[in-house]
């Protein structure tokens, strides 16, 4: 499941898996990154439901940042190698 996965979203991992050299990676980075994703998930799904109940679609922006902040954060965050992640925390 993990590599079909990894294949799907293999335009976003490719660009921050490639390069080479050495990279400096703590496990609490990828910690970090999980929680920042679901944190933006729950912010996602909060403006999500405010929007309905506003029954407005000035929420429609808002809702669309936070899912795709959020899918971006898991996707590296659960399927990136660990030169991924390091690449997202800017460490080299």
């Amino acid at each position: 499941m993990k590599q079909a996965l990894r294949a799907l979203f293999s335009p976003i991992l490719n660009l921050f898996e490639r390069g080479e050299g050495a990279y400096h990676y703590r496990p609490s980075q990828r910690k970090i990154l999980l929680a920042v994703g679901s944190l933006f998930l729950f912010l996602c799904l909060v403006s999500l439901y405010f929007g309905i109940m506003a029954g407005g679609s000035g929420a429609f922006i808002p809702t669309l940042v936070f899912f795709l902040v959020s899918l971006f954060c898991l996707v590296v965050g659960g399927l990136g190698t660990d030169r991924a992640v390091a690449r997202i925390w800017g460490s080299k």
